[in-house]
């Protein structure tokens, strides 16, 4: 199992902060994502029964992402002061409960676990958790990917079939589709004035935006000039929506799960994560 550590940390923020519950510990420091994050990893865990578990992470705002357009998530408002110091804490607690951690400067998470699943995916069956739909071009018949959809239990599963049965194209073809309607939450356009319907046709017709573009000649004079006019974006789109993949990201030895322990509730107690402590012993009782 192959985790998005900063999609479960964001969710479990707001699910809570959005109530002004920030669960400080006793020196005042909010706690509430992080609470949130390791119940989601302990259910996690309880419902997919994995034989290994690694927790891919951000490791800083910048990215070569940003060296390519600099408009990539620059609409972002700075995170909450509430959740700045839980960063380093949702780590450090993922490491408390004995899960291998992931996290390379100049990356995003989602880069990690694409290359995970380039390195492994042939050996072994992963299931992906996180939040995020730009992991669809990850989908392949070894792979799943697990939305979480509400709590800690419930989640939108994803195979290959469903995603082409579903969108009429295949996850390979996901970034050409991401390419032409752009990404409003990571803040590149796309195309502007293609859409979801007219950009799945053009997937369907021709492929990819290579085939797009020898082809273009044959389209309407609308799509025409659209594409022709905003070449230069959608070249760079395709390049943000591509997740990147990075052979050296391997794991030696594995990514072996550590049974509950009383030793793990006790560093949890020190931590003051009382919540996480009663989830804990809830789910292994």
């Amino acid at each position: 199992m192959i985790v998005d550590g900063m999609a479960l940390l964001f969710r479990s923020y707001f699910a809570t902060a959005a109530m002004g519950n920030f669960f400080p510990n006793r020196d005042g420091v909010p706690t509430n994502g992080v609470q949130g994050f390791l119940r989601h990893m302990m259910a996690a865990k309880q419902t997919f029964q994995p034989t290994d578990l690694v927790v891919c992470w951000d490791m800083g705002a910048e990215t070569f992402r940003n060296d390519l357009y600099d408009g990539y998530k620059a609409h972002r408002p700075a995170p909450a002061p509430e959740l700045v110091p839980q960063f380093d804490q949702a780590r450090q607690a993922s490491e408390t409960l004995g899960f291998t951690n992931l996290g390379v400067h100049g990356l995003e998470a989602d880069d990690l676990i694409a290359s995970l699943v380039e390195n492994y995916a042939t050996d072994v069956p992963i299931t992906i958790v996180s939040g995020d739909k730009d992991l669809f071009q990850l989908l392949r018949p070894n792979v799943t990917i697990a939305l979480t959809k509400k709590g800690y239990t419930e989640y939108d599963v994803y195979t290959e079939d469903r995603f082409v049965e579903e969108y009429g194209f295949t996850p390979k073809q996901y970034v050409d589709y991401k390419a032409l309607i752009g990404d409003a939450a990571d803040g590149y356009p796309g195309v502007k004035g293609i859409g979801p319907k007219t950009a799945t046709r053009l997937i369907q017709s021709y492929g990819t935006i290579g085939g797009l573009i020898e082809s273009l000649p044959n389209e309407t004079k609308g799509v025409q000039k659209k594409v022709t006019e905003q070449r230069e974006m959608l070249d760079i789109s395709y390049e943000l929506a591509a997740l990147h993949y990075e052979p050296q990201v391997t794991l030696d030895g594995g990514a072996p799960i550590p049974p509950w322990s009383e030793t793990m509730k006790a560093q949890l107690e020190a931590l003051d994560y009382s919540l996480v402590v009663r989830y804990g012993e809830s789910l292994h009782a």
